[in-house]
C-alpha cells in the first residue's frame, strides 16, 4: 500500500463537493493534477460516500 501525506491529499481534492463517491474523488484529484501515487491511494478506497475531507483522510489512514 502506498502512503500519502494527508495535507497533500487534501490539496489534490481541492474544490471537491461532499458527499462524494470514490469515483468523484479520483476524478477531482486527476483534475487537480494528482500524481499516480495519490490516484492509486484513492482508487483503493472502499466504494463509499465520503461526507467530508476528514472522512477521506480517516479512510486513507485506516487502509493497510
Amino acid at each position: 500500500m502506498a502512503k500519502i501525506n494527508p495535507i497533500q491529499l487534501q490539496k489534490h481534492l481541492k474544490g471537491m463537493d461532499y458527499p462524494a463517491s470514490k469515483e468523484k474523488l479520483v476524478k477531482q484529484a486527476q483534475k487537480n493534477g494528482a500524481d499516480d501515487n495519490a490516484i492509486s491511494v484513492l482508487e483503493q478506497l472502499p466504494d463509499n460516500e465520503y461526507t467530508s475531507p476528514t472522512a477521506v483522510s480517516q479512510a486513507v489512514s485506516g487502509m493497510k
